[in-house]
């Protein structure tokens, strides 16, 4: 990009969303329209079912591909950008394009006093996605979770983030809700005045749900809610998925030991249940639901006689 100018009249050709989903909205991608935006470009999508246009468009990645870019490695971007640079001023400017029968930089030579000069700045790309506003208040976003505005739970967010900030977007009007520089994995970015002042109804089902489920269990949940208030909540529904894949006694035994070693953590409970050895199966010999050896020696009788009587 060092190399060319922008140019705020010049326009992109593209398809806005891809030829398979013809069915959708046309819209930009949020990241091309940032891009545009940046540099002051307008987009000019291609028409539908226009294939020379088209064409146009992908000649241009193919030309680069096989002309300059084929079978050469680099190994920096600034020995890439000096390759391309010394290939523009060699060959490509020198040649005659092929449509216009014109020199390259004799052409870029008329446009260029009507391009304006590239930002002080290069853009900063970033990734984005929708997020759910968890129970929490929080959106997850690569393992760390960011705070949402209050009111948003269980609703929808957009989110884009880079090496230094996440970003929750308004999915409807686009407006910033929250920025919050990049947290570390597990962490947790909220501001303080996003935290309820109240323990919401939720947390207060889930605590009564645990001790339901056993009293070691409720402790546990209750330690984690004292220690971490509404940030403990996916912990605590962490400890229903353990009742549900061990049993509730297994893991109220568990939560037993994590309070008497005082160590009342989800992860203290889920490593204990993981290196437990399962208690092997027995089949029962006497139950309510097992019937009697006579029974069943009376019915197949029964059978064998209504067979003969009735051939």
């Amino acid at each position: 990009m060092d190399y060319f100018y922008s140019a705020a009249e010049h326009r992109l050709r593209g398809a806005l969303w891809p030829s398979f989903a013809p069915a959708r909205i046309p819209g930009l991608n949020p990241l091309y329209r940032d891009v545009l935006a940046h540099y002051g470009v307008t987009a000019l999508p291609c028409k539908v079912r226009d294939p020379d246009r088209k064409g146009k468009v992908e000649s241009g990645v193919a030309h680069a591909q096989k002309t300059p870019l084929k079978g050469k490695k680099f190994e920096s971007l600034e020995e890439a950008q000096a390759y391309l640079d010394h290939w523009e001023e060699q060959w490509a400017d020198k040649r005659i394009h092929g449509r216009t029968k014109r020199q390259v930089a004799a052409m870029f030579a008329e446009e260029k006093p009507l391009l304006q000069p590239l930002p002080l700045e290069p853009f900063r790309y970033y990734q984005y996605g929708e997020r759910t506003v968890h129970l929490d208040g929080c959106v997850e976003v690569e393992a760390a979770y960011y705070g949402a505005p209050p009111g948003w739970i269980g609703r929808r967010v957009q989110v884009q983030w880079d090496s230094m900030f996440v970003r929750l977007l308004d999915p409807k009007t686009g407006e910033l809700l929250r920025e919050h520089l990049t947290g570390k994995r597990g962490g947790h970015r909220i501001r303080d005045a996003d935290r309820p002042r109240r323990t919401p109804l939720k947390l207060l089902q889930l605590l009564a749900r645990a001790h339901k489920a056993g009293p070691n269990i409720g402790a546990v949940c209750d330690a984690i809610h004292a220690r971490q208030g509404e940030l403990g909540m996916r912990r605590i529904q962490g400890m229903f998925q353990l009742v549900k894949k061990y049993g509730s006694a297994a893991t109220d035994d568990a939560c037993a030991a994590a309070l008497e070693l005082r160590v009342a953590e989800y992860r203290f409970v889920r490593r204990y249940l993981e290196r437990r050895p399962q208690a092997p199966l027995s089949l029962r010999q006497v139950d309510p639901l097992i019937r009697e050896l006579t029974e069943y020696r009376d019915l197949i009788q029964q059978r064998i006689h209504f067979e003969e009587t009735n051939p």
